[in-house]
């Protein structure tokens, strides 16, 4: 396993593992799996799911399955297909030829159910679908029999048989298992194993009017392909008795092995498929790659590494029911990835003109500067100077605080990798009275990088060329939501939820021209602005636009 993303030895599965091996060990190389439904897309508590059930499967020597649980018509699609598959090989783990299908197991789940009907264990019901909810009973109450569970088995394979001939409308009936309605555990209650859907699916078009619930089909699944360990999130432990019985009532030899871990959460951010899908159709977020979103198209948009994502994982290690994890340590792990791999690059988001007034009219040099001060492979760079530059207007007080040791008026700083300026005059807007230009001279003899060893300056700022600096487009980005709550747990609504900061676009940035070249994805640090990319939507020629993926500032750090 790579030492990037291995556990640390009390991770409890593997304690777990080990004893029930010992116990009774399998017959067959372990083999884990993780079942999406191509419905939507991958997100961080899928990429936990995915490196639990990877890391398990490397631990053993054994193999690792992508598979899709593609058994309802109405919501599934190839294309989610495609970005699944894309996104985890994106995050590092490619299944390779161990991608599979639910769909491809049609006909044998159907003749399981078959068997099910045959023992007994089996009816077709007409209950209407309130009904159904109405007989099942409550957490408290009992559940009641249904009318027609003591139907006969030849009478249950007949209607079975017409369900399937599509001789029935959607919800006039559906397969039931027959367990126990008095049952503590809900999932218990006779559950649903098939229902009718006249829908064409994605991979057998019209082959099929009926679908298997995904209690049902899971556990033949993962006998058909060998899974040993069914490794899932903790709100399944309920339905863990369910998988058991299937498998039970089928004989299956040496059965696969259910077992949970926790559901992981990140504080300020949604992450059930359900509120993601609200917030995309709403129109709230810009489609399922928002940056705002902790999507993996989204995460990976705003410039989050796979690379940061598994050693974040690696850093929660083992979560034993629901955690929310602070988002923090996910930015520190980015941080991390980041700093000494990144080129630095200036960039003014909030442009301030200077003009050097005894820089020669018309002169530009080449100044020498380090595209990474913490890793000198990364080399240097040339960046251009002359008479009149941008510098952040934040970085210039008129009447400057206490502890001030940016630029002011007859105040000097240095220009990082260039001159020390001392500001000689703020020109002002006669309107307005708004600062539009300050007027500086440069002392020639403090050129940085020829041993100039004179008077010294407590302040350093960036800068770039205006002749010669790229205009460009800085997307900030901050946690998207006002409250810890979503409205879709407390009745609320998405638009009051919204933070209105959650997305603040500068559209007048400028940074030096090293950067006008930068393709989609492409990371850099801005200096004192933080790390960003380029926006994978971004095509050449258009106006640079940067999405920044995290400040510098490390809060994780403090805590």
């Amino acid at each position: 396993m790579d030492n990037e993303t291995s556990r640390t030895a009390d991770y409890f599965l593997v304690k777990l593992i080990n004893e029930e091996l010992d116990a009774a060990p399998f017959d067959r190389t372990m083999c884990t799996r993780f079942p999406p439904e191509p419905n939507g897309y991958l997100h961080i508590g899928s990429a936990y799911a995915i490196q639990t059930n990877v890391e398990i499967a490397q631990t053993y020597n054994g193999k690792f399955h992508l598979r899709f649980d593609d058994t309802n018509p109405l919501k599934e699609d190839i294309a989610y297909v495609n970005a699944i598959i894309e996104d985890i090989k994106w995050l590092g783990y490619d299944p390779g030829e161990h991608i599979y299908f639910g769909s491809d197991y049609a006909e044998r789940i159907y003749d399981a159910a078959v068997i099910l009907i045959k023992r007994g264990k089996a009816y077709v019901c007409d209950l209407t679908p309130v009904d159904v909810s109405a007989y099942r009973g409550t957490l408290t109450e009992p559940g009641v029999d249904s009318p027609y569970r003591e139907r006969s088995i030849e009478e249950n394979l007949i209607l079975f048989a017409s369900m399937r001939n599509g001789d029935f409308k959607a919800g006039a009936s559906v397969l039931r298992a027959k367990i126990d309605m008095r049952s503590p555990n809900i999932n218990l209650r006779d559950p649903i194993l098939f229902r009718i859907v006249h829908a064409s699916h994605y991979r057998t078009g019209s082959d099929w009017c009926i679908y298997p619930m995904y209690d049902f089909a899971h556990p033949i699944q993962d006998a058909i392909e060998g899974i040993t360990y069914s490794l899932c999130s903790i709100e399944f432990k309920d339905h863990r008795p369910l998988y058991e019985w299937v498998l039970r009532e089928l004989n299956i030899p040496a059965p696969p092995r259910q077992r949970e871990f926790g559901r992981l959460s990140l504080t300020g951010v949604v992450t059930s498929k359900r509120f993601l899908r609200q917030l995309v159709e709403g129109g709230y977020v810009d489609g399922w790659d928002d940056p705002r979103l902790p999507t993996l198209r989204g995460m990976r948009r705003r410039g989050y590494t796979p690379e940061s994502i598994r050693s974040f994982i690696a850093e929660i290690g083992s979560i034993r029911t629901q955690s929310t994890v602070d988002i923090s340590l996910l930015d520190h792990c980015l941080r991390q990835d980041l700093k000494e791999k990144t080129v630095s690059v200036m960039a003014v988001l909030k442009p301030l003109k200077v003009v050097i007034t005894n820089y020669p009219e018309g002169a530009s040099e080449m100044l020498m500067i380090d595209n990474n001060s913490e890793n000198a492979s990364l080399g240097s760079r040339e960046v251009p100077f002359s008479r009149t530059l941008y510098i952040e207007r934040d970085d210039f007080e008129e009447l400057p605080p206490k502890g001030f040791h940016r630029l002011s008026p007859h105040a000097e700083v240095r220009l990082k990798g260039a001159y020390f300026i001392r500001c000689e005059e703020v020109v002002k807007d006669e309107l307005t009275g708004e600062i539009t230009e300050l007027r500086c001279t440069y002392d020639p003899d403090t050129k940085s990088g020829t041993g100039f060893t004179g008077r010294k300056v407590k302040g350093t700022i960036h800068w770039v060329d205006a002749a010669q600096a790229v205009k460009a487009e800085v997307r900030l980005y901050h946690e998207l939501l006002l409250a810890p709550s979503v409205p879709g747990e407390d009745g609320g609504n998405w638009a009051d939820a919204i933070n209105p900061e959650s997305l603040v676009i500068v559209s007048n940035a400028w940074i030096e021209p090293f950067a006008k070249h930068a393709r989609p994805e492409q990371q850099f640090q801005l200096f004192r602005h933080g790390y960003c990319c380029v926006d994978s939507k971004h095509s050449p020629g258009e106006n640079l636009v940067f999405n920044r993926t995290v400040p510098l500032k490390d809060s994780w750090n403090k805590k």
